[in-house]
């Protein structure tokens, strides 16, 4: 089985092949290509973000926009 995928060790500080990679405990992917595990601190940054939102929409539901 060829498995196309990236990862990025965050021991080495590189972008790996997927049949090159080691233990899973210090790797982030898999990513679709080397370029986007290159830039997974990006991607990260962007989820993270989002899901700040979704916890201060979640924390606010049902409040309303208007002060009495």
């Amino acid at each position: 089985m060829n498995d196309d995928s990236w990862y990025w060790d965050l021991q080495q500080q590189q972008a790996v092949p997927a049949d090159e990679r080691g233990a899973g405990d210090h790797l982030l992917g898999p990513y679709a290509t080397r370029a986007e595990a290159e830039n997974w601190k990006a991607k990260v940054e962007a989820r993270n973000e989002g899901w700040e939102e979704d916890d201060e929409a979640w924390d606010h539901a049902g409040e309303s926009d208007t002060e009495e």
